[in-house]
């Protein structure tokens, strides 16, 4: 079964009040076994327009993926992010298909 994925891009607007949120959404990411990928981390914008901050965190499965968003602890602390950054998040389903080759 193919892995879920969060793509978040983000620019923090407020980093004193974006620790509030990074200290909050520990909670969902454990409950749903989260692991990060990309935290941060040194990038080239190679196409597009770049945000300062990327980061890709995989769940066991797309489902998964999906339910920690939508769930009391993540919507917790995405009420601290409101107002501190600007950001894009996708939810994405794995691929396990075959690679080239």
């Amino acid at each position: 079964m193919p892995k879920g994925y969060w793509i978040a891009r983000l620019d923090v607007t407020d980093p004193v009040g974006f620790r509030e949120y990074v200290a909050a959404n520990g909670a969902a990411f454990s409950r749903f076994g989260a692991r990060f990928i990309v935290r941060g981390g040194r990038f080239e914008a190679v196409e597009g327009t770049a945000r300062s901050r990327n980061i890709v965190l995989e769940f066991k499965d797309y489902e998964t993926a999906v339910a920690c968003y939508h769930s009391p602890e993540y919507a917790a602390a995405l009420a601290l992010r409101q107002g501190r950054a600007e950001a894009e998040v996708v939810i994405i389903e794995g691929y396990d298909g075959p690679q080239p080759g």
